[in-house]
């Protein structure tokens, strides 16, 4: 059971597979035109794409790769690590503490990562706060997803029943030990495969040190179709790793949350 929304009910499940039919088909007849307009123009010539049957070209990216997942984790450790002590302060008694928690949330929620990376990367330095690239791009990611860990976090710690803290603080827990001890543990795992869908997510805005000039897959990508000239083929490469890696986690997500479900 999700604890971030209501199970849909058979129409909405109807509408659901409807939209997912519908949105396949569009997706296969994009495709077969899209190879159809390489074909006419010669994209799909073997000697084209031959050069991504080498080692050279697969280390190249899959440096870009290594960057990419460092930056993601960095990020995400962050990111989960803020969102817990906001989704903590957004829950506590003292409204001073309560207050700027939830503005926060709020405010950051609707900004942009992208506008977050303009604001470190032009706004900043303006002000004598040059950061490294790396961290030009892991900061307002970190910022970004900050927002959206509190509100997970804090849904997960909602989900816990009230009899469990109760049950802490009658054995003379106190009220951060029985938090600690008691409340995080259960919503962790709760909310485990939203934790694990967030970062599929931070995985896909790394694209933004595109931006910085980070050496992530996408720019990795940009570098190597200008050496090469092989400008499709090579997009068509990167986006299929990035296919594969996010997938992959989506399916993490799925299983997790299939698991979740049996044990409640």
């Amino acid at each position: 059971m999700s604890v971030l929304f209501d199970e849909p009910g058979p129409r909405a499940r109807r509408r659901i597979r409807i939209a997912t039919v519908l949105g396949v088909l569009a997706a296969v007849a994009l495709v077969a035109l899209a190879i159809r307009q390489f074909a006419a123009n010669g994209q799909l010539a073997y000697e084209r794409w031959q050069p991504y049957a080498t080692w050279p070209m697969w280390r190249y990216l899959l440096d870009g790769l290594w960057s990419t997942a460092l930056a993601a984790v960095v990020a995400a450790a962050l990111s989960m690590a803020l969102g817990l002590l906001l989704a903590i302060g957004r829950l506590s008694e003292r409204r001073w503490v309560r207050a700027p928690s939830a503005a926060y949330v709020e405010v950051v929620r609707v900004i942009p990562a992208l506008l977050l990376v303009y604001v470190v990367l032009f706004a900043l330095p303006k002000y004598g706060l040059d950061l490294p690239l790396f961290w030009k791009l892991v900061v307002p990611l970190t910022v970004s997803n900050s927002a959206a860990f509190a509100e997970i976090f804090r849904a997960g710690i909602l989900s816990v029943e009230r009899g469990q803290t109760e049950a802490g603080l009658a054995v003379g827990l106190t009220r951060g030990r029985t938090m600690r001890m008691i409340v995080l543990p259960q919503a962790a795992r709760r909310v485990l495969p939203s934790i694990v869908s967030q970062s599929v997510g931070l995985l896909k805005d790394t694209s933004l040190g595109f931006v910085v000039s980070y050496g992530e897959l996408l720019y990795s990508g940009k570098v190597l179709a200008a050496y090469n000239g092989l400008v499709i083929q090579t997009y068509v490469v990167v986006a299929l790793i990035y296919l594969v890696v996010n997938a992959s986690l989506s399916k993490l997500a799925r299983v997790l949350e299939q698991r979740s479900s049996v044990r409640a």
